[in-house]
């Protein structure tokens, strides 16, 4: 085995897989990232199975799933679960230097030594939002003092250009479009502009008087194809730097993105795939296997357990994810026949997920008046829109069954109950209410993103970060 490598570990948050043209989109929005597939192990079916952010990061960053991190919400109250370790931590106690760029507030960006921030968000006028180009300022001149070190470091960056306000700069903002947003005879952001819970938030960074709903979701591209670009200078750097052989390098998302999907408009709640399916690629020179895709699927919590693996430690930690080696290397085609998926961001559901079939199940009403039980058939209806639970009672049941029997096995594996279950305040008091929403109505009139300061707050926590040390300097 190798000397321990250098670790870059990209975290983009709201990339969808399915807008990737490494994962077949028929826009070339990636060619950079498609390049370090070519390079490296692209995993075809990632998924997040715990979405919004603070849930997918924490998964993610702890080889734990929802029970044993404890974590489904986006506004999680308290800490990671008694004795939870997160990869920071672990990488820390092995001889690694670990900085962590734009993650701070989230409960499982605890354990680095250095904590750097750029600007991440926008809106309309003070646009461009050169998410990209402000994260390469601060990241580039922290490469550049690790590498100079004498440990091996974990560099973890969380890119944010997926993430809405879309707000792409030039020529990137008009290379997917080319029509007339302001089309007056084009209704298809009607129904987005008049959504009264994201109104406000929309109103404050879309083109004001925008129609059509093409142009936001190619805003969505174009803020990809940026990131994309900005994002070579970091593989450039390490080429200069002459560490890109001893570094293993990981692409990943907390979740993906509805643009004008099941009208959960330009948001990452529900979990259809477009927010469950994920990408993740891997380039580690020498060791990991070039131009490989793996089709079996893989989850969040594989990732820690596999960096484990890669790096020949044992923490001696029970993980709940596997190492995804084995299907690298062909002796395993799957990880999961099927696994359960949970949400806590706008609304409370839970649901179980097959190759075949998707069970989605609301705990409580939700805001966008939808029913209680949907059941999918991915083969035939991929882009889900065909809900077959009134035809398909059997297949209901039996999914169901499958996930109550795993909830269990779960809860008393981990002594603690479902974190699904006892989160009951997972929208934060929205609207002065507080404990389970009793209908719909009330879900959406309670439920409101004002501006992107609101909606900084709302992610993740942020205004309550971890606490920092200063940056170390350069030697």
């Amino acid at each position: 085995m190798p000397h321990m490598p250098n670790i870059l570990l990209i975290g983009v948050d709201s990339l969808r897989a399915d807008h990737m043209s490494c994962y077949g989109y028929d826009r070339l929005t990636t060619p950079h990232i498609d390049e370090l597939a070519e390079q490296g192990v692209l995993f075809e079916r990632n998924y997040c199975p715990h979405v919004p952010t603070t849930s997918g990061y924490g998964t993610m960053l702890t080889g734990l799933d929802c029970f044993g991190t404890s974590i489904v919400a986006l506004r999680h109250e308290g800490a990671l679960a008694d004795g939870v370790q997160s990869l920071a931590e672990i990488l820390r106690k092995h001889g690694y230097d670990t900085t962590s760029v734009g993650f701070q507030g989230n409960p499982a960006a605890r354990g680095f030594d250095n904590y750097l921030n750029f600007e991440g968000w926008g809106d309309w006028e003070h646009r461009p939002s050169l998410k990209a180009d402000n994260l390469n300022a601060v990241a580039i001149p922290e490469l550049d003092r690790l590498a100079k070190g004498k440990k091996p470091f974990l560099l973890f960056l969380r890119h944010m250009d997926p993430h809405s306000p879309y707000l792409p700069p030039a020529p990137f903002e008009r290379m997917f479009y080319s029509g007339n947003e302001f089309d007056p005879k084009n209704k298809s952001m009607k129904p987005v502009m008049t959504f009264k819970p994201f109104c406000d938030y929309f109103a404050c960074w879309m083109p004001p008087g925008v129609t059509d709903a093409e142009y936001i979701t190619a805003q969505y591209d174009g803020a990809l194809a940026y990131m994309d670009a900005s994002m070579q200078r970091i593989f450039t750097r390490l080429e200069e730097l002459g560490i890109a052989e001893d570094t293993l390098v990981i692409l990943n998302s907390d979740h993906g993105e509805t643009l004008y999907d099941h009208e959960c408009w330009y948001d990452h709640h529900g979990m259809y795939d477009c927010t469950l399916h994920i990408p993740l690629i891997m380039r580690w020179p020498g060791v990991l296997p070039e131009g490989e895709v793996v089709d079996g699927i893989t989850l969040h919590q594989d990732l820690v357990p596999t960096i484990m693996d890669l790096l020949d430690i044992d923490p001696g930690i029970g993980f709940d994810g596997a190492s995804q080696l084995p299907l690298i290397e062909g002796s395993v085609p799957t990880n999961y026949s099927g696994f359960y998926i949970t949400e806590c961001t706008w609304m409370r559901k839970h649901g179980w997920r097959t190759s075949e079939w998707k069970l989605i199940h609301a705990l409580e009403p939700d805001f966008h008046f939808k029913p209680e039980v949907e059941l999918y058939n991915l083969v035939d209806d991929p882009e889900e829109y065909d809900n077959r639970a009134e035809s398909e009672p059997k297949i209901v049941a039996a999914l169901e069954d499958q996930m109550q029997r795993w909830i269990a096995k779960r809860e008393k594996e981990t002594r603690r109950p479902n974190p699904m279950y006892t989160n009951l305040n997972w929208h934060g008091g929205a609207g002065g209410h507080q404990g389970p929403f009793e209908s719909s109505e009330q879900a959406y009139n309670c439920l409101h993103i004002g501006d992107p300061v609101t909606a900084r707050r709302l992610q993740a926590k942020a205004a309550e970060p971890a606490p920092k040390k200063p940056a170390k300097k350069g030697k």
